[in-house]
């Protein structure tokens, strides 16, 4: 079979030194991105201060509209921020928590950072937060889900996708629930942009917050949060700045909220970062989702059975429809395993409670998998881990 997708790796520099297998943590760095930062420093250098008028002032939303047409979304509607755990305080701080509706509800599974703001930030908003468990560590029972959101619940802030085990969650089921409860709905995105087709309008979701990190190939300080018409106008940000308001450059006193994606800004913008944001959403827009996931679901399928065929534990999800990207599996001394295909030039990345995560993307090769796999059998044979026991630092 011929991979089409295959013709894109020259794109991409750093797949001719390593087998590039973390795109779920780090995208690799497409080879444009190289020269939109040599762009930015080039006009920082000539131009100065006049490159504000030149086009710095529009990329959170310029940059905003080449991520729009992979959540479905329509230009002007999606405002690119530093981080999602930033995109979550701007939604909760737009907010009304007063009784009844003073619930959120989350899953014990959705990524400590936004956690870690919402039952941080949740009792000074008079809030309280709902979390449901997990059975298996892998999904969340949706039954479950849909029972603790109810008369009191104000937004359901769940993860599209999950980080340790690439479950996918019923993105228009977990919408249709809390509208039906009266509830409004905000998605974490950071694990399906890229890797699976999403269309915002298509689910109703009311906000939808992701990254161009990880499957969009955009590198840091990229993140984007998308806000449905019907709400984006009706609320108001607490979290705000300058760059929100309708006229920035007329410094007035009171806050006059612009339109559009514009509301959900902040203060000054990361330039940089949004100079080499649009460059990996460009290349997946021209290698096509759709083909992207056909490949992910045939390649994360082939990482299960090599992994199965061993005896070693999986934790992904076995059901197509519900995986995404990643496939983790244990694997003994997992970390230091890890660290070891680290020094073989294999990227992945180790979380605890799921193991080795692997994430193969439409760059990626069928022989780097079964390579990645058999290197794996090769450290714990050789005891190669042991160079790397009690050696854990920084997370890949």
């Amino acid at each position: 079979m011929i991979d089409a997708l295959l013709a894109f790796r020259p794109e991409f520099p750093i797949l001719g030194r390593t087998n590039y297998l973390v795109s779920n943590s780090l995208g690799a760095m497409p080879r444009a991105a190289a020269d939109a930062l040599a762009a930015y420093a080039r006009a920082w250098s000539e131009r100065g201060v006049r490159a504000w008028a030149d086009g710095w002032w529009e990329m959170p939303v310029t940059v905003g509209d080449e991520v729009a047409p992979l959540i479905g979304a329509a230009p002007g509607t999606v405002a690119m921020v530093p981080n999602v755990t930033l995109a979550h305080a701007a939604v909760l701080s737009a907010l009304d928590f007063a009784a009844p509706r003073d619930t959120i509800v989350m899953t014990a599974l959705d990524f400590p950072s936004v956690r870690y703001l919402v039952e941080r930030l949740a009792p000074r908003l008079g809030a309280r937060v709902v979390t449901v468990p997990s059975d298996d560590g892998i999904g969340i029972d949706e039954g479950r889900l849909f029972a603790a959101i109810d008369e009191r619940t104000r937004l359901v802030a769940v993860s599209h996708v999950l980080f340790r085990s690439a479950y996918i969650m019923d993105a228009a089921a977990v919408v249709r629930r809390a509208h039906d409860a009266g509830a409004l709905a905000m998605l974490d995105a950071y694990h399906a942009v890229g890797v699976i087709p999403v269309d915002v309008r298509a689910s109703g979701v009311d906000f939808y917050a992701g990254g161009v990190l990880k499957w969009l190939c955009g590198g840091p300080g990229g993140a984007f949060l998308y806000a449905a018409p019907a709400r984006r106008e009706q609320l108001a940000p607490a979290l705000t700045g300058w760059q929100a308001h309708a006229r920035p450059f007329a410094f007035e006193g009171a806050m006059d909220y612009a339109g559009g994606a514009w509301r959900w800004l902040t203060g000054t913008p990361p330039i940089a970062a949004l100079y080499a944001a649009a460059e990996g959403p460009k290349v997946v827009r021209r290698a096509g989702v759709e083909h992207v996931r056909a490949k992910s679901v045939r390649q994360t399928a082939a990482l299960i059975a090599l992994a199965e065929s061993r005896g070693y534990a999986v934790r992904a999800p076995r059901d197509a429809a519900r995986r995404g990207g990643t496939v983790a599996f244990d694997v003994p001394h997992g970390y230091e395993v890890s660290q070891a295909l680290l020094a073989r030039d294999i990227l992945v990345d180790y979380r605890p409670d799921a193991g080795i995560r692997v994430a193969p993307h439409f760059y990626t090769r069928d022989e780097e998998l079964e390579a990645a796999v058999g290197a794996i059998d090769e450290i714990l044979a050789r005891e190669e881990w042991r160079r790397f026991a009690g050696a854990r630092g920084t997370v890949t």
